[in-house]
């Protein structure tokens, strides 16, 4: 059985849990996760209200689209982004065939798990990083790296695989969203690729609904077989004002529900809801650091300073997860 069958499988089998958690036994609690406080009342009022038909705030199902950051916002991000420990562990699985990295920053500081030394380097030592981690290859064989990578690699301080580290509430939330005819996307500014591997499998959102940054490529023939390589050039960043242009490219339509945690997503917040109703925006703020993290303003990771002010202007909805969420990760 091919891998690619297997995911099919697995979307399968996903959309059947997805359409039972939306219409089966949790059909009186749509959000069993969450607790009963006025974010999740909010929610579900306005699902209802631009799903009832004949109302003053219906909205056609072509029209629910609902847009979602995913670091930070469908799974954890912190002590650093999870595919940046991604391209740690590629430079590792790398070094062999490069000798002069062990001289070499930001590669000598991955090598000897010096990340103070890496990040001093700022935007520029990570970019070399990705464009020798994540290109000089096809598309095919990137996506068979990450896939490896995915379902083995472990966060090194809650000891759970990467992938594990979703939110359970908001895997409700994207359930109960399409259960009610809504279009989900991913909206990130972490790689298109590094994602479309697994989050069909993990959120029940396929690659062709996934937004990222991503790298140049060109087509190619390889013994006659069409391939796809990845250069070590940045195409597109799609974070801040990128996230707007990223769902206009590639999604076509303006989303009526989007969802973030940092500045990163402020941008597409205001896309979604300034001038337009009905529409909600939801952030998610990291206020429990004894499940997960506590952070925001000041945060090297995920900073959430001119959104959270911009919430109260513009009624937007703030998860606090310590006191919203029953629980953070699905039972292990």
């Amino acid at each position: 059985m091919t891998a690619n069958h297997d995911r099919q499988l697995l979307s399968v089998l996903l959309v059947g849990v997805f359409a039972f958690v939306g219409s089966g036994s949790y059909a009186a609690d749509p959000l069993p996760s969450w607790n009963d406080t006025a974010t999740k009342a909010a929610i579900i009022d306005f699902v209802e209200r631009v799903t009832r038909e004949g109302s003053a705030g219906f909205v056609p199902p072509a029209e629910r689209i609902a847009t979602f950051d995913n670091d930070g916002t469908l799974w954890s991000e912190q002590p650093m982004y999870f595919q940046l420990a991604f391209a740690f562990d590629r430079v590792k699985a790398m070094a062999p065939q490069h000798p002069e990295w062990k001289d070499q920053q930001p590669f000598k500081g991955v090598l000897e798990s010096d990340t103070k030394a890496v990040l001093a380097g700022g935007k520029k030592s990570l970019l070399e990083i990705v464009a020798a981690t994540h290109s000089g290859m096809t598309s095919e064989d990137f996506e068979r790296i990450v896939a490896d990578w995915i379902s083995t690699a472990k966060h090194p301080q809650t000891g759970r695989l990467y992938k594990d580290m979703v939110y359970q509430p908001m895997l409700e939330l994207l359930a109960y969203l399409r259960a009610n005819g809504f279009k989900t996307f991913i909206v990130s500014g972490g790689g298109i690729e590094f994602m479309r591997p697994w989050t069909e499998a993990t959120y029940g959102i396929p690659p062709e609904q996934v937004v990222g940054s991503s790298v140049k490529t060109r087509f190619e023939l390889r013994d006659g077989k069409p391939v796809i390589v990845r250069l070590p050039e940045i195409d597109f960043i799609d974070d801040k004002e990128g996230k707007p242009v990223g769902i206009n490219s590639h999604v076509g339509r303006r989303p009526i529900f989007a969802a973030g945690n940092s500045d990163g997503d402020w941008q597409m917040l205001q896309y979604a809801t300034i001038g337009r109703s009905p529409s909600f925006a939801l952030i998610v703020h990291h206020t429990d650091d004894q499940r997960e993290w506590a952070y925001d303003r000041d945060s090297h990771i995920g900073q959430l300073d001119q959104a959270l002010d911009d919430a109260t202007r513009q009624g937007w909805t703030v998860v606090d997860m310590k006191q919203d969420w029953k629980r953070i990760y699905p039972a292990q």
